[in-house]
């Protein structure tokens, strides 16, 4: 064989290398980022829309998702995310189902240069560059817009009033916020003092629980609704899902919601808001499932090496027994 001959083969060779290389570079270049998402449960309608919310986004913006579903455990979710951490996804997102024991599987995330994105609820960590940053709910101003609907509402009655306070799961930031955020008001602008919270119960935000706790105090009360001595006028309840329970258990004693008891929720689900439309509920305080896309957006910025803010907060409205209900629109959950 020539060497002429011999030349053009190592040329025919070196282009099909380089074709290879640039083969090889383009399949990279459309490799789907990968999103582990932990979510805490399913436990209502709200949960189950804020996990398709963002599924939905993250397969719309083009990301390969992991969802995993916690049933409620923090051990869940911790496995799950060291789990993530094994497969060498690209981001970690998720909602923590309580504030505190995240620091040493955040750690180890850190370490992996997995950046991680908290949904939903917020943490109490040690080293809060731990997270990139969170995307969710003001629990906080969600009990505070609760306060001043009774406020305004009751701003004639002369007679002290007295509130059942129905919390979400103890030790998360959606809880303690919205019982800080109601208190808060009550005590700066109820200058008359005309409202107090005679007892307060976590229902871990399960419609199940509300149920329960409100036959409890009913059945223990002889059928009436009060604690002790103390009539009940008010409800605040954390969630639709044991708001709903507790209208069950109101109606089994042929109490009228929204009439004999006062009643505040917070979410609005659909099946709360048509409950309030029929005056079986008097304020819904919204708390916004849908932040799938403004978290996409986040996470887009933040594998491009790109900071965020710490907090970022969804738009939130209220709907209470003075709205027009023909301007309503279908919540989708």
């Amino acid at each position: 064989m020539s060497k002429w001959v011999l030349l053009a083969c190592f040329a025919l060779l070196i282009v099909s290398c380089k074709d290879v290389e640039k083969k090889e570079e383009k399949k990279d270049e459309k490799k789907q980022a990968i999103i582990g998402f932990s979510q805490l449960g399913s436990e209502s309608s709200w949960r189950t829309c804020n996990s398709e919310s963002i599924i939905k986004a993250a397969e719309e913006a083009g990301f390969q998702i992991i969802f995993d579903d916690a049933q409620q455990k923090q051990e869940n979710q911790i496995k799950a995310i060291r789990s993530f951490i094994v497969y060498r996804v690209d981001i970690i997102i998720f909602s923590p189902i309580v504030e505190t024991g995240w620091d040493t599987v955040l750690e180890e995330a850190r370490e992996a240069q997995i950046p991680v994105i908290v949904v939903d609820r917020k943490l109490r960590i040690k080293d809060k560059s731990l997270i990139k940053g969170y995307i969710g709910q003001d629990s906080k101003e969600e009990g505070r817009k609760a306060a001043r609907f009774l406020i305004e509402k009751y701003k004639d009655r002369e007679e002290k009033l007295n509130i059942l306070e129905i919390t979400g799961t103890a030790n998360s930031s959606s809880a303690k916020g919205r019982s800080e955020g109601f208190c808060e008001v009550l005590e700066a602008e109820d200058t008359e003092k005309k409202f107090s919270i005679i007892y307060s119960e976590s229902g871990d935000f399960l419609r199940s629980k509300g149920r329960e706790i409100l036959a409890q105090i009913i059945a223990y009360n002889g059928g009436e609704l009060k604690i002790g001595a103390k009539a009940i006028d008010i409800i605040f309840s954390h969630n639709d899902a044991m708001t709903l329970g507790i209208l069950d258990s109101l109606d089994n004693y042929g109490i009228k919601a929204g009439k004999d008891v006062a009643i505040v929720s917070v979410d609005g689900e659909q099946k709360a808001i048509n409950e309030l439309m029929k005056g079986r509920l008097n304020c819904i305080v919204e708390c916004n499932p849908k932040t799938g896309k403004e978290l996409l957006k986040l996470v887009a910025k933040v594998l491009a090496g790109e900071e965020i803010e710490k907090e970022t907060y969804i738009d939130e409205d209220i709907f209470t027994e003075n709205d027009n209900f023909t301007l309503f629109e279908s919540r989708g959950y």
